[in-house]
């Protein structure tokens, strides 16, 4: 009696924490024409809750209500077009699962589309959907705490988790994402994006000709790119976490022809390529700003364009990344400025001083690496980074100074702490070159070990 006592009550527990809709039995699912009869009932601007359940087909509400699910319904389409579409303004439709939008990509079917505006889209689970949520021409809506989970599919198949078309002043914020395409954001103007969490997927947040807008305290993790600016002006970045985005490009953030973008106190950390500059700021009289970043681990801190001008770059904290800064191809990046009002940046491998106990080293910091320079024009040659190759060709050219490339850059006023960013406290460590240092020693050890005590002993016969 007891153990039958028990068992009922597991089964109770389980039916009361599972998600919305997964205790019903298919059987009892209800279509969704039921959900339209009570939105039809109520006058407009009613609240209409909808009964616990699960329910079948595609929804389309075309009436100003406000439709609550509890956290207990879902809306099942089946894998057939969009599962739910908000065709009025002012609808608010919060705490559903919905599931199962069509796969074919020609139509882009979504979990739910917004077809106009202001909408309120929030507190819903969305799985099993190419697209999750689409707004288009939905200017003033609030897109807020949804989680969004793609199909199942190949990266280069999957859809955008959350999409705005031409749609202005909206907030996006706390928002859960993986297993997406993007997050991206197509002629939206300001937007304001803060506190969502973007992880495997394709770029965290891609914007495309989209101007004044705002990220805050964004976490993207994991994903090919974390952030690609393209095409669009007036973006501030702000207290943002960009780590482990290491794909084919794996830039922490990117920036391609944009103007007036500021990129601080962000946390911008083992990416393949922490920040990436194209040719930005594009027009004369813009300005593009890095500071007060923790820029840490990457393999590249900052790649930047040999074409690239007037980039500001100061109160950084360049932190053991393999390569601190680089060009993207033959050139120097002295047309940019490393330091702004006396202030440059912390640099892990400077070797200088701070006599003076300002702050601030007394000898500049200077980029001027051949080894570097032959990287800029054969890549390739990364594999040979940290090895006696590398060691080699640096120690010859500071024997012959005729064979250091021009500098790549030069910080006046490197500093000597790295600035406070909020977050996780990271600690310098060793310096990069103490880490190449070591690792050439490995090597070096190495083979020695390999190659064994056979020729000594060989050696030491011949010498008998």
């Amino acid at each position: 009696m007891r153990r039958r006592t028990v068992g009922i009550l597991v089964c109770l527990l389980g039916v009361a924490l599972a998600p919305a809709g997964e205790g019903t039995p298919e059987s009892q699912a209800r279509p969704v024409s039921d959900i339209v009869a009570l939105i039809e009932a109520a006058p407009a601007g009613a609240t209409v809750d909808v009964p616990p359940g699960l329910y079948r087909g595609s929804l389309r509400v075309r009436r100003p209500v406000v439709l609550l699910g509890h956290g207990q319904v879902t809306i099942d389409g089946g894998g057939q077009g969009n599962v739910v579409e908000l065709l009025a303004p002012n609808i608010t439709f919060q705490g559903f699962t919905v599931r199962g939008s069509g796969s074919g990509v020609d139509r882009e079917p979504a979990g739910i589309r917004a077809e106009t505006g202001p909408v309120i889209i929030a507190e819903n689970r969305l799985e099993d959907v190419l697209f999750g949520i689409d707004l288009r021409t939905a200017s003033n809506s609030v897109v807020r705490n949804n989680v969004v989970v793609g199909k199942d599919m190949d990266p280069g198949r999957r859809g955008d988790a959350i999409c705005l078309w031409s749609s202005h002043e909206c907030v996006v914020e706390g928002n859960r994402v993986r297993q997406a395409r993007d997050m991206v954001f197509w002629y939206s103007e300001n937007v304001d994006v803060r506190n969502n969490e973007v992880s495997d997927s394709r770029y965290g947040l891609h914007f495309m000709y989209s101007h004044n807008t705002t990220l805050r305290d964004n976490h993207v993790w994991g994903n090919s790119v974390g952030v690609y600016l393209m095409y669009s002006n007036a973006i501030t970045l702000i207290e943002n976490t960009m780590e482990r985005n290491r794909g084919p490009s794996g830039y922490g953030i990117g920036i391609k022809e944009c103007d007036d973008v500021e990129i601080r106190s962000n946390r911008i950390i083992a990416n393949r390529v922490g920040v990436y500059v194209d040719n930005a700021p594009l027009s004369q009289g813009a300005f593009g700003r890095v500071h007060q970043n923790l820029i840490a681990y990457n393999e590249v801190g900052m790649l930047m364009a040999p074409s690239n001008h007037s980039q500001q770059t100061w109160n950084n904290g360049f932190i053991e990344n393999e390569q601190q800064v680089a060009t993207n191809g033959r050139g120097n990046l002295l047309a940019n400025e490393f330091h702004v009002d006396g202030r440059g940046n912390y640099w892990s491998d400077y070797a200088g001083f701070d006599r003076a106990g300002d702050g601030r080293g007394d000898v500049a910091y200077v980029s001027q690496s051949l080894f570097e320079d032959l990287m800029a024009r054969e890549p390739n040659l990364r594999l040979f980074m940290h090895s006696p190759a590398q060691q080699a060709i640096e120690f010859t050219a500071r024997a012959l100074p005729v064979m250091l490339p021009q500098p790549n850059f030069v910080d006046e006023h490197p500093l000597m702490t790295p600035p406070q960013v909020p977050g996780r406290t990271v600690s310098p460590g060793p310096t990069g070159r103490m880490g190449a240092l070591c690792a050439g020693l490995l090597v070096a050890g190495a083979l020695v070990m390999l190659a064994g005590t056979e020729p000594i002993s060989r050696m030491q016969g011949a010498r008998s």
